[in-house]
Parts: structure tokens; C-alpha cells; sequence
């Protein structure tokens, strides 16, 4: 492709709403363009990128028999609705306001639906069906260009199974796939273990890429054995244990009291672990039958919640509103504990570090009030305990053989052990072999196409530019020809161009006329293909051709008459 029948608007500075290094390069590069808040024009070099990591995903997807499709967009509110998820994605899916439809943020409910009428025995089972196609989620806060965008591409695929082995079976392929799909487009990746969320299902994998600009926290061990997200990451953590006092609990007077630390500070006290933080959840009623249930949850004052191992133990579990704080508890937020609960229904769970600890003060469910002293082996007699804390950075693995420390990273893919909850919900069942009626038990599995993209370059840049190499590269090669207007070193230029695409190369010539060697050797730098081939007058009277290695910036000179012969050796060298 010639540089100047192509339409690549490189930019020299920095533009004024892009942080991350890779929506900075993106939008230098030519690859993209800002339409609104989170949407994006894909200009020719940055759609040259991305169509190939679609070719690697389909390549990767078909080995392992996955059929594609390709639905709508466009899906009806009732379908949604059948699954819940109408209500559960919120304002976060975009409606049609003059058609009962929405733009579909994925596709688990329209391929249940196309599997119902069609995947009706144990004869068409297992299935492994995907598509590559726009996905659309109203994202509140839009960022990092096309790492969270409202529009964007997604591969989205999903398996059907007529048994929990087979499920394993379809998992494990995927996984063998998507691991396969990252180390061919060049990334540094890891799994980490998942909470589900919104989609559901009993077990599920992220695929990650170690970014600073990642917003998911996750957590790593020092011997590169465990790794996870830090929703559901466990660790070592010592019980604070009891000191068998036999104290009697006291309330005394914290007027204004609100938060930990400011318990802390009123108290004087460094040691917060037996300063129990208290905070009530509500596990709403899923019909007007029954009733909300609540939870009153407890973690060491030096701890954090972990709300998502929260709802993993109880689906659909919420924090407290103000108001049903004071009704159930009769106190405010700052104020509440496990002991003198007005509501006597209330669960009480409490973190595995508290289990029977003595000698806690938390708040007593009465407003600027606490209570010392409390025994939660003695006070609190129905409590019950599960890991519901946040992990910290430096602390030690389960095993104790190594320590845990917290980076940032980019999620790329995702994979989900669905079971049964869509296909339960939208009737699509099988007969098996004895013709019972049972229902199809199914997979989901993502990818993000321009984030893979993105999280290569935020992997492979310099103060340059972008540092493409391997499959998704959009070149292989920058021929840049360093000229006055017609004169024998961009013929020379031409003919090696002519020959190299010939050859079957892909190469971005840059053949512009009056522009400055400096500004054509900036440019290639910038866009960051990872060979450059420079034709210039001084190098043609040497019977030379330059040739520079994008990535180490390393140079040689080889013969005009030998260049074609030594690629493949360079091409290896990349």
C-alpha cells in the first residue's frame, strides 16, 4: 500500500482527551477516531489490525469445530426479560424507546433462543456456535479509547452440552483455544480465577494482559503459581483468636462517631482488628410472595468488604439503604453490630478472621453508640463465618509458600461455565437417549477484538511509537523511499515495492513527495511497523539499503541486488 493513495492522518502531538499510551498511539498512529463518548471511527490502519486478530479468534474458534453466525444487533425486551436480565443490566443496555427492543451488550438469550427449536435431541449435541459482531453497553463512564467503549467488537461464543462432562469438555477447548489466540497476537498473558456477575453460571476464567492502564485489580503470587481477581482472591490471613476475658458487654457513648477510623482515633488505639466493622446487605424477595432477607455482614476494622464474594454466597445480595438500615437495625450506618438487632431474622455472617473472637467492640444498632466487650461465641450464638474480605498486597497465599502482590490489568477474554440458567429460562431443552426431556447445559465465551489490540500496544510501545510485531502487526514492512519528486531514488523505490508485494510481502510504502526524511522516519517510528527498508541517494551510490529493526533499533546496510534474498532471514529476526 502506497503512503500516499493511503488515508493514514498521523498526528505529532498528544491529544488533549487520551491518557493511556494506548489511546494515545491509537489516535497518533491513524488508527482511530473519537465520533462521541465512547465511540469510535476505525480508520483504515487501525480496521487493518483489527480484522487481523478476527482472522486469528475465527482461525483458532474453527479448529476446535465452533460453527460461526452472525445475529442481530437488535433484540427483543421479552427474551430478555424470561433470563432476568432486562432488570440486571439496568441503564446499562441501550433501549429502543419506539420499539420494545434493546441493542444487545451479548448474545446468551438470542443463540438460546435460536438453539431451542433446533437442538431438540442428543443427536445434535455437543454444538460450539460463535459470532463476530458489534456489541453495544451503555457505559456510564467511557475510557481508554477502545478498552471501554459503547460500541465495540466482540467475539461471543457458546456451547451446548447434553451433560456436565461434556460442558467440561467444551470449557477446557475453549481455554486451549483463547490461550493459543492471546500468544499469536503477541500478548503476555495470564488466567486469573472470576466472579461470574450478571451472567451467571458455576465457574469462570479471565484471560488478563499486566497494564498499568488495567482497571481490574488482580492479584499474583511470587512463584507465579496462583492468580486471581481481586473480587474473589483468598490468601493466608491469621484469626485474631480469642482472649477468653469473659468480659461483660458495655454500651458507652461515641457521639459522631461515623467511620473506623474515626473509632479508632476516639479510642486511641493503633490495633483495629477487633474494632468489628458491621454493614447490612438486603437479598431481595425474587416474588411479592416472599420477603427481602438481610444480612448483617462483619470483617476486622483493618479489613475491606469483598461484595463479590458477598454475592457469590447469596445471589442478588445489595447493601442497605439508609432508611432499611434504620428500620431493621434502628441505627445508622456508623452505628450498627451483630448485637441488639431489632430485626431478629436478620443472617449474621461474619469473616473467617473473627471466628469466636472476644473482647470486639462494633457499633450497638443505637445511634452514637457502641458496645465493648462483645463475644461473638457467646453474644452471638447463630453467627456463621466465611471468607469475606478483601486480600491485601505483601500478604501470604493459602500455602504460605510465596506472597501476594496486586497489579493492574487488562481483561481480553472471558469464559463461563453457564449450566443450565439460560436454557432453563428459555425452555430449550433435548430428549436423551432414553427419550427424557432434560435441558441443555451451555457455555459462554468473549473476547474483546480491539482490546486485544489495544493491550498489545500498552505491552510494545516506546517513547516513539508502537512496537508491532508477529500475526496482527498491519504491515510487515516500511519501505520509505527518501526522494525529490522523480528522480532515480523513488524509481529505485517503485521497482523494490513492485518486487517485494510480488513476493507476497505487506508493505506500507511511503512514496510522498516533499516531505522531510525526518518527518517520513518520525512517521514509521509512530506507527511502528517492525521492518524498515530505507531507499535513499547516499545508500543507492553504495549500491545499499538500509534496513532498521523497529524493535531494538538495531541497523545494517545490505546490496540493492541481495535485499529480496536475506528477508526471510530478517523476517525471522523479528
Amino acid at each position: 500500500m502506497k503512503f500516499s493513495q493511503y488515508f493514514l492522518p498521523t498526528l505529532k502531538e498528544v491529544p488533549s482527551d487520551s491518557v493511556i499510551p494506548s489511546h494515545i498511539l491509537m489516535v497518533r498512529s491513524g488508527m482511530i477516531r473519537q465520533l462521541t463518548a465512547g465511540v469510535y471511527s476505525y480508520l483504515p490502519l487501525g480496521l487493518r489490525v483489527f480484522k487481523k486478530v478476527e482472522r486469528i479468534v475465527r482461525e483458532e474458534m474453527n479448529a476446535i469445530g465452533g460453527c460461526e453466525f452472525y445475529l442481530p444487533a437488535l433484540s427483543p425486551n421479552e427474551l430478555w426479560a424470561e433470563t432476568g436480565r432486562l432488570e440486571d443490566y439496568g441503564d446499562d443496555i441501550f433501549r429502543i424507546k419506539n420499539r420494545e427492543l434493546v441493542l444487545a451488550p451479548t448474545h446468551e438469550e438470542v443463540f438460546t433462543s435460536l438453539a431451542k427449536p433446533n437442538l431438540i435431541s442428543y443427536k445434535h449435541l455437543p454444538q460450539i456456535w460463535y459470532q463476530i459482531q458489534t456489541k453495544f453497553r451503555n457505559e456510564q463512564r467511557p475510557r481508554g479509547g477502545v478498552l471501554r467503549g459503547r460500541q465495540f467488537t466482540m467475539k461471543d461464543a457458546y456451547s451446548f452440552d447434553a451433560t456436565w462432562e461434556g460442558l467440561d469438555e467444551s470449557y477446557d477447548k475453549h481455554a486451549g483455544a483463547y490461550r493459543n489466540i492471546f500468544a499469536r497476537c503477541g500478548l503476555r498473558f495470564f488466567t486469573v480465577s472470576a466472579f461470574s456477575g450478571a451472567m451467571g453460571g458455576s465457574e469462570s476464567e479471565e484471560f488478563m494482559v499486566e497494564a498499568d492502564a488495567g482497571e481490574d485489580t488482580v492479584v499474583l503470587s511470587s512463584d507465579n503459581i496462583y492468580a486471581s481477581n481481586i473480587e474473589v482472591a483468598v490468601s493466608h490471613s491469621e484469626n485474631i483468636g480469642r482472649k477468653d476475658s469473659d468480659l461483660p458487654f458495655e454500651e458507652f457513648h461515641t457521639p459522631d462517631i461515623k467511620s473506623i477510623d474515626e473509632l479508632a482515633g476516639f479510642l486511641g488505639i493503633t490495633d483495629r482488628s477487633r474494632l468489628a466493622k458491621s454493614r447490612l446487605f438486603v437479598i431481595p424477595a425474587k416474588s411479592e410472595r416472599k420477603k427481602d432477607e438481610y444480612v448483617l455482614a462483619l470483617v476486622c476494622g483493618d479489613d475491606e468488604f469483598s461484595e463479590t464474594k458477598l454475592a457469590n454466597k447469596f445471589a442478588g445480595i445489595r447493601p442497605g439503604h439508609p432508611e432499611e438500615l434504620l428500620d431493621i437495625a434502628g441505627a445508622d450506618a456508623g452505628s450498627i453490630g451483630p448485637v441488639n438487632f431489632r430485626n431478629k431474622e436478620v443472617k449474621i455472617i461474619a469473616d473467617l478472621r473473627l471466628k469466636d473472637a472476644d473482647e470486639l467492640i462494633s457499633g450497638a444498632c443505637r445511634n452514637d453508640y457502641h458496645i465493648r466487650n462483645i463475644d461473638l461465641k457467646r453474644d452471638v450464638p447463630e453467627i456463621s463465618y466465611m471468607d469475606i474480605r478483601t486480600v491485601k498486597d505483601g500478604e501470604q497465599s493459602v500455602d504460605q509458600n510465596s506472597t501476594l502482590r496486586m497489579t493492574k490489568a487488562i481483561e481480553v477474554g472471558h469464559i463461563f461455565k453457564l449450566g443450565t440458567r439460560y436454557a432453563e429460562a428459555l425452555g430449550a431443552k433435548y430428549l436423551d437417549v432414553n427419550g427424557k426431556e432434560n435441558v441443555i447445559i451451555m457455555g459462554s465465551y468473549g473476547i474483546g477484538i480491539e482490546r486485544i489490540a489495544a493491550a498489545y500496544i500498552e505491552q510494545n510501545h516506546d517513547k516513539d511509537g508502537i512496537v508491532w510485531s508477529g500475526e496482527i502487526s498491519p504491515f510487515q514492512i516500511h519501505l520509505i523511499s527518501v526522494n525529490k519528486k522523480a528522480d532515480p531514488v523513488k524509481e529505485s523505490a517503485q521497482k523494490l515495492y513492485d518486487e517485494l508485494t510480488e513476493r507476497g510481502y505487506e508493505v506500507l510504502f511511503d512514496d510522498r513527495d516533499d516531505i522531510s526524511p525526518g518527518v517520513k522516519f518520525k512517521d514509521a517510528d509512530l506507527i511502528g511497523i517492525p521492518l524498515q527498508l530505507v531507499v535513499s541517494d547516499k545508500n543507492m551510490k553504495n549500491d545499499e539499503i538500509e534496513v532498521k529493526f523497529r524493535k531494538t533499533g538495531d541497523r545494517l546496510k545490505i546490496k540493492q541486488s541481495e535485499i529480496l534474498g536475506s528477508l526471510p532471514e530478517l523476517m525471522a529476526k523479528l
